[in-house]
């Protein structure tokens, strides 16, 4: 064996055994729900803008973009801009692609930072629900042609809401690639840690299970999760397979 391969078959490995480390598992969701609790993923940027992900959950983006190079990854949810700026930034690097942004109010301080960011080349938006037929309707003509399409669900996070956006975008997603639910991890924290409509037994990863109940088309990627540990996605890493 090569050694890029062999390096390559001992992170497997590692990353497998860490899926059966009680120790490391339990050190990771101590942190995981101090970290929430404390707002953790507000203290990070990307090349200017507010980014509210964890690094960890960002650098499995980064590999999954490179790997896969989509011509366009459809997001729902805008906020600061900070993930649409970033995904973008990976496209200039490899030369292709863009990213559609959806969000029901891309408030005026926001947009006018992210249209005047060198990384808006790439990036275009569309205001309105993410659950609105017209919305979706435009999203379709966005990747029609397109050969490979990604996409991220991160906006209204109730149970709901992302079984609807599943149901609507889900299908965008080609062969090979992924839809990436976030705040999957809302399920895995106290009761009650959030003043918002979602909470234990109404968030994405119940409508992800949900979701995958009658879609056979998508897998967890329990790899990344073992790989993260640390993540506001677990179980939210969905990969096409069919």
């Amino acid at each position: 064996m090569n050694p890029i391969d062999q390096f390559k078959q001992e992170r497997k490995e590692r990353i497998d055994g860490f899926g059966k480390n009680k120790e490391l598992k339990a050190a990771s969701e101590q942190f995981n729900i101090v970290s929430n609790k404390e707002m953790y993923s507000y203290n990070f940027s990307w090349m200017g803008r507010p980014i509210i992900q964890y690094p960890q959950d960002m650098i499995a983006m980064q590999e999954l973009i490179w790997e896969i190079k989509p011509d366009i990854i459809v997001e729902t949810g805008i906020a600061h801009g900070g993930s649409l700026i970033y995904y973008a930034s990976i496209m200039e690097l490899i030369g292709k692609g863009e990213v559609l942004g959806i969000d029901i109010d891309i408030r005026d301080h926001n947009k006018k930072e992210i249209e005047s960011h060198p990384m808006f080349k790439r990036i275009k938006m569309i205001q309105g629900s993410a659950i609105d037929p017209a919305i979706v309707e435009q999203v379709k003509k966005h990747v029609e042609g397109k050969k490979t399409v990604m996409v991220c669900l991160d906006s209204n996070h109730t149970h709901a809401h992302v079984l609807d956006e599943l149901k609507m975008y889900a299908d965008f997603t080609t062969v090979g690639s992924y839809c990436v639910v976030f705040d999957t991890i809302v399920e895995d924290l106290p009761k009650g840690s959030y003043d918002r409509p979602w909470d234990v037994g109404n968030n994405p990863k119940t409508a992800v299970f949900e979701f995958l109940k009658t879609n056979d088309s998508f897998v967890i990627d329990k790899h990344i999760d073992n790989k993260l540990l640390i993540s506001v996605a677990p179980d939210g890493y969905l990969k096409r397979i069919k």
